[in-house]
Protein backbone atom coordinates (compact mmCIF):
# COMPACT_ATOMS: atom_id res chain seq x y z
CA UNK A 1 0.00 0.00 0.00
CA UNK A 2 2.82 2.40 0.89
CA UNK A 3 5.96 3.09 -1.08
CA UNK A 4 9.21 1.34 -0.25
CA UNK A 5 10.95 2.92 2.73
CA UNK A 6 7.83 4.76 3.88
CA UNK A 7 8.64 3.96 7.53
CA UNK A 8 12.42 4.25 7.30
CA UNK A 9 14.14 5.25 10.57
CA UNK A 10 10.93 4.85 12.59
CA UNK A 11 10.70 2.56 15.61
CA UNK A 12 7.40 0.85 16.46
CA UNK A 13 6.45 -1.34 19.41
CA UNK A 14 3.87 -4.10 18.91
CA UNK A 15 2.42 -5.79 22.00
CA UNK A 16 1.37 -9.37 21.41
CA UNK A 17 3.81 -9.22 18.52
CA UNK A 18 5.15 -12.76 18.64
CA UNK A 19 2.23 -14.48 16.94
CA UNK A 20 -0.93 -13.95 14.91
CA UNK A 21 -1.96 -10.50 13.78
CA UNK A 22 0.74 -8.86 15.89
CA UNK A 23 3.41 -10.75 13.99
CA UNK A 24 1.82 -9.84 10.65
CA UNK A 25 1.78 -6.16 11.59
CA UNK A 26 5.38 -6.26 12.77
CA UNK A 27 6.46 -7.85 9.49
CA UNK A 28 4.67 -5.14 7.49
CA UNK A 29 6.42 -2.41 9.47
CA UNK A 30 9.79 -4.05 8.83
CA UNK A 31 9.14 -4.38 5.10
CA UNK A 32 8.58 -0.62 4.95
CA UNK A 33 11.88 0.15 6.68
CA UNK A 34 10.92 0.48 10.35
CA UNK A 35 12.69 -1.15 13.27
CA UNK A 36 10.36 -3.08 15.56
CA UNK A 37 10.10 -4.21 19.15
CA UNK A 38 7.80 -7.18 19.71
CA UNK A 39 6.67 -8.04 23.19
CA UNK A 40 4.63 -10.67 25.02
CA UNK A 41 5.16 -12.90 28.04
CA UNK A 42 6.88 -15.79 26.22
CA UNK A 43 10.49 -14.96 25.42
CA UNK A 44 11.11 -18.21 23.54
CA UNK A 45 8.31 -17.41 21.08
CA UNK A 46 9.51 -13.82 20.72
CA UNK A 47 13.09 -14.84 19.99
CA UNK A 48 12.00 -17.31 17.32
CA UNK A 49 9.72 -14.74 15.70
CA UNK A 50 12.41 -12.04 15.84
CA UNK A 51 14.92 -14.29 14.13
CA UNK A 52 12.47 -15.32 11.42
CA UNK A 53 11.33 -11.75 10.76
CA UNK A 54 14.88 -10.44 10.53
CA UNK A 55 15.78 -13.20 8.07
CA UNK A 56 12.68 -12.49 5.98
CA UNK A 57 12.93 -8.69 5.88
CA UNK A 58 16.50 -7.73 6.73
CA UNK A 59 15.12 -5.40 9.41
CA UNK A 60 15.93 -5.05 13.10
CA UNK A 61 13.70 -6.70 15.70
CA UNK A 62 14.02 -6.39 19.46
CA UNK A 63 12.20 -9.10 21.44
CA UNK A 64 11.29 -8.09 25.00
CA UNK A 65 9.41 -10.30 27.45
CA UNK A 66 6.86 -8.17 29.27
CA UNK A 67 3.68 -8.76 31.23
CA UNK A 68 1.74 -5.64 30.27
CA UNK A 69 -0.49 -6.05 33.33
CA UNK A 70 2.50 -4.97 35.47
CA UNK A 71 3.43 -1.31 35.09
CA UNK A 72 7.01 -1.80 36.30
CA UNK A 73 7.62 -4.30 33.49
CA UNK A 74 6.17 -1.87 30.96
CA UNK A 75 8.51 0.86 32.20
CA UNK A 76 11.38 -1.61 31.69
CA UNK A 77 10.08 -2.19 28.16
CA UNK A 78 10.21 1.55 27.42
CA UNK A 79 13.81 1.65 28.66
CA UNK A 80 14.82 -1.42 26.63
CA UNK A 81 13.45 0.10 23.41
CA UNK A 82 15.26 3.39 23.94
CA UNK A 83 18.49 1.65 24.99
CA UNK A 84 18.45 -0.36 21.75
CA UNK A 85 17.11 2.13 19.21
CA UNK A 86 17.44 5.51 20.93
CA UNK A 87 13.83 6.39 20.20
CA UNK A 88 10.29 5.13 19.75
CA UNK A 89 7.82 6.59 17.28
CA UNK A 90 4.75 4.43 17.70
CA UNK A 91 2.93 1.93 19.88
CA UNK A 92 0.44 -0.69 18.69
CA UNK A 93 -1.61 -2.04 21.59
CA UNK A 94 -2.47 -5.42 20.12
CA UNK A 95 -2.14 -7.83 23.08
CA UNK A 96 -5.50 -9.24 24.14
CA UNK A 97 -7.29 -12.11 25.81
CA UNK A 98 -10.78 -13.49 25.27
CA UNK A 99 -12.95 -16.60 25.64
CA UNK A 100 -16.61 -17.50 25.12
CA UNK A 101 -18.94 -18.26 28.01
CA UNK A 102 -22.47 -17.54 29.21
CA UNK A 103 -21.96 -14.57 31.53
CA UNK A 104 -23.77 -16.21 34.46
CA UNK A 105 -21.10 -18.93 34.47
CA UNK A 106 -18.27 -16.44 34.97
CA UNK A 107 -16.58 -15.51 38.22
CA UNK A 108 -15.34 -12.01 39.01
CA UNK A 109 -11.84 -13.42 38.50
CA UNK A 110 -12.70 -14.20 34.87
CA UNK A 111 -13.66 -10.57 34.33
CA UNK A 112 -10.51 -9.42 36.11
CA UNK A 113 -8.22 -11.53 33.93
CA UNK A 114 -9.57 -10.14 30.64
CA UNK A 115 -9.89 -6.55 31.83
CA UNK A 116 -6.34 -6.62 33.22
CA UNK A 117 -4.90 -7.73 29.89
CA UNK A 118 -7.06 -5.82 27.45
CA UNK A 119 -7.86 -2.58 29.27
CA UNK A 120 -5.20 -2.17 31.93
CA UNK A 121 -2.49 -3.58 29.67
CA UNK A 122 -3.38 -0.96 27.05
CA UNK A 123 -3.52 1.75 29.71
CA UNK A 124 -0.14 0.74 31.14
CA UNK A 125 1.63 0.77 27.77
CA UNK A 126 -0.03 3.98 26.61
CA UNK A 127 0.79 5.76 29.87
CA UNK A 128 4.40 4.59 30.02
CA UNK A 129 5.27 5.52 26.44
CA UNK A 130 3.09 8.63 26.49
CA UNK A 131 4.69 10.00 29.64
CA UNK A 132 8.14 9.43 28.18
CA UNK A 133 7.25 11.30 24.99
CA UNK A 134 5.67 14.17 26.89
CA UNK A 135 8.55 14.51 29.38
CA UNK A 136 11.12 14.39 26.58
CA UNK A 137 9.06 16.83 24.47
CA UNK A 138 9.16 14.36 21.57
CA UNK A 139 6.45 14.91 18.97
CA UNK A 140 5.06 13.12 15.89
CA UNK A 141 4.14 9.98 17.83
CA UNK A 142 1.28 7.55 17.22
CA UNK A 143 -0.69 5.12 19.37
CA UNK A 144 -2.91 2.58 17.65
CA UNK A 145 -5.28 0.42 19.67
CA UNK A 146 -6.89 -2.77 18.41
CA UNK A 147 -10.55 -2.82 19.46
CA UNK A 148 -13.60 -4.56 17.99
CA UNK A 149 -17.01 -3.55 16.69
CA UNK A 150 -18.71 -4.91 19.79
CA UNK A 151 -16.86 -2.21 21.74
CA UNK A 152 -19.81 0.00 20.77
CA UNK A 153 -22.58 -2.55 20.19
CA UNK A 154 -21.81 -4.95 23.02
CA UNK A 155 -21.97 -8.72 22.54
CA UNK A 156 -23.27 -11.65 24.53
CA UNK A 157 -20.96 -14.50 25.51
CA UNK A 158 -17.83 -12.29 25.43
CA UNK A 159 -18.96 -9.72 27.99
CA UNK A 160 -15.59 -9.22 29.79
CA UNK A 161 -13.95 -8.53 26.43
CA UNK A 162 -16.75 -6.19 25.38
CA UNK A 163 -16.39 -4.21 28.61
CA UNK A 164 -12.62 -3.99 28.25
CA UNK A 165 -12.66 -3.05 24.57
CA UNK A 166 -15.25 -0.34 25.27
CA UNK A 167 -12.81 1.09 27.79
CA UNK A 168 -10.00 1.02 25.24
CA UNK A 169 -12.24 2.82 22.76
CA UNK A 170 -12.96 5.54 25.34
CA UNK A 171 -9.24 5.82 26.08
CA UNK A 172 -8.49 6.22 22.38
CA UNK A 173 -10.95 9.05 21.82
CA UNK A 174 -10.18 10.79 25.10
CA UNK A 175 -6.41 10.94 24.58
CA UNK A 176 -6.87 11.95 20.95
CA UNK A 177 -8.13 15.26 22.33
CA UNK A 178 -6.01 15.59 25.45
CA UNK A 179 -2.63 14.54 24.05
CA UNK A 180 -2.86 16.07 20.57
CA UNK A 181 -1.17 19.20 21.94
CA UNK A 182 1.89 17.04 22.66
CA UNK A 183 2.05 15.77 19.08
CA UNK A 184 0.63 12.34 19.95
CA UNK A 185 -2.08 10.88 17.68
CA UNK A 186 -4.41 8.24 19.09
CA UNK A 187 -6.44 5.99 16.80
CA UNK A 188 -7.96 2.52 16.75
CA UNK A 189 -9.03 -0.14 14.31
CA UNK A 190 -11.88 -2.60 14.77
CA UNK A 191 -11.09 -5.81 12.88
CA UNK A 192 -13.71 -8.35 11.90
CA UNK A 193 -12.87 -12.04 11.46
CA UNK A 194 -9.16 -12.42 10.72
CA UNK A 195 -8.38 -16.04 11.64
CA UNK A 196 -5.36 -16.73 13.82
CA UNK A 197 -4.47 -20.15 15.15
CA UNK A 198 -4.33 -19.35 18.87
CA UNK A 199 -7.22 -16.91 19.27
CA UNK A 200 -9.69 -18.78 17.10
CA UNK A 201 -9.04 -22.13 18.74
CA UNK A 202 -10.03 -20.53 22.06
CA UNK A 203 -13.06 -18.64 20.76
CA UNK A 204 -14.45 -21.45 18.60
CA UNK A 205 -12.94 -24.69 19.93
CA UNK A 206 -13.49 -28.12 18.45
CA UNK A 207 -16.47 -28.47 16.13
CA UNK A 208 -17.75 -24.94 16.85
CA UNK A 209 -15.46 -23.47 14.20
CA UNK A 210 -17.27 -25.61 11.60
CA UNK A 211 -20.78 -25.12 12.99
CA UNK A 212 -20.44 -21.33 13.14
CA UNK A 213 -18.89 -20.30 9.84
CA UNK A 214 -17.93 -16.66 10.47
CA UNK A 215 -17.61 -15.98 6.74
CA UNK A 216 -21.39 -16.39 6.40
CA UNK A 217 -21.86 -13.31 8.61
CA UNK A 218 -19.77 -11.14 6.30
CA UNK A 219 -21.46 -9.48 3.29
CA UNK A 220 -18.27 -9.97 1.28
CA UNK A 221 -18.58 -13.69 1.99
CA UNK A 222 -15.07 -14.31 3.26
CA UNK A 223 -12.65 -13.84 6.14
CA UNK A 224 -10.12 -11.05 6.22
CA UNK A 225 -6.54 -11.63 5.12
CA UNK A 226 -3.68 -10.53 7.32
CA UNK A 227 -2.08 -8.34 4.67
CA UNK A 228 -5.31 -6.33 4.41
CA UNK A 229 -5.15 -5.50 8.09
CA UNK A 230 -1.41 -4.78 7.85
CA UNK A 231 -2.02 -2.31 5.00
CA UNK A 232 -4.42 -0.31 7.16
CA UNK A 233 -2.19 -0.43 10.25
CA UNK A 234 0.95 0.70 8.42
CA UNK A 235 -0.93 3.63 6.91
CA UNK A 236 -2.37 4.79 10.24
CA UNK A 237 1.06 4.56 11.88
CA UNK A 238 2.78 6.43 9.07
CA UNK A 239 3.30 10.19 8.61
CA UNK A 240 0.83 10.00 5.70
CA UNK A 241 -1.95 9.68 8.29
CA UNK A 242 -0.72 12.70 10.23
CA UNK A 243 -4.14 14.40 10.30
CA UNK A 244 -6.09 11.31 11.40
CA UNK A 245 -6.63 11.52 15.14
CA UNK A 246 -9.33 10.00 17.36
CA UNK A 247 -10.68 7.82 14.57
CA UNK A 248 -11.79 4.19 14.79
CA UNK A 249 -11.59 2.42 11.45
CA UNK A 250 -13.67 -0.73 10.99
CA UNK A 251 -12.21 -3.40 8.72
CA UNK A 252 -14.67 -6.30 8.73
CA UNK A 253 -16.12 -6.69 5.23
CA UNK A 254 -19.37 -5.16 6.46
CA UNK A 255 -19.97 -7.76 9.17
CA UNK A 256 -21.22 -5.48 11.93
CA UNK A 257 -23.55 -3.59 9.61
CA UNK A 258 -25.16 -6.81 8.45
CA UNK A 259 -25.95 -7.64 12.05
CA UNK A 260 -27.16 -4.11 12.78
CA UNK A 261 -29.89 -3.73 10.15
CA UNK A 262 -33.34 -4.68 11.43
CA UNK A 263 -34.30 -6.60 8.29
CA UNK A 264 -30.91 -7.91 7.22
CA UNK A 265 -32.12 -11.42 8.04
CA UNK A 266 -34.00 -11.27 4.73
CA UNK A 267 -30.66 -12.08 3.11
CA UNK A 268 -31.67 -15.68 3.80
CA UNK A 269 -34.70 -15.45 1.48
CA UNK A 270 -34.19 -17.46 -1.69
CA UNK A 271 -34.30 -15.31 -4.87
CA UNK A 272 -37.23 -17.29 -6.24
CA UNK A 273 -39.36 -16.51 -3.21
CA UNK A 274 -39.45 -12.77 -3.80
CA UNK A 275 -42.18 -13.00 -6.46
CA UNK A 276 -44.44 -14.76 -3.97
CA UNK A 277 -43.55 -12.28 -1.22
CA UNK A 278 -44.28 -9.33 -3.51
CA UNK A 279 -47.67 -10.84 -4.37
CA UNK A 280 -48.49 -11.20 -0.68
CA UNK A 281 -47.45 -7.59 -0.02
CA UNK A 282 -49.63 -6.33 -2.87
CA UNK A 283 -52.58 -8.33 -1.54
CA UNK A 284 -52.16 -6.77 1.93
CA UNK A 285 -51.85 -3.25 0.47
CA UNK A 286 -55.02 -3.74 -1.57
CA UNK A 287 -57.11 -4.97 1.34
Amino acid sequence: MLREGALKDRVIVVTGGGTGLGRSMAEAFLELGASVCITSRKMEVLETTARELEEATGGKVLPVACDIRKYAEVEALVKAVHDRFGRCDGLVNNAAGNFISPTERLTSKAFEVIIDIVLMGTVNCTMAFGKHWIDAKERDKAVLNIVTTYAWTGSGYVVPSACAKAGVLALTRSLAVEWAKYGIRSNAIAPGPFPTKGAWSRLLPGELIERFDMAKKVPLGRMGEHHELADLVTYLMSPFAGYINGEVVTIDGGEWLQGAGQFNMLEAVEPGMWDAIEAMVRKVRGS
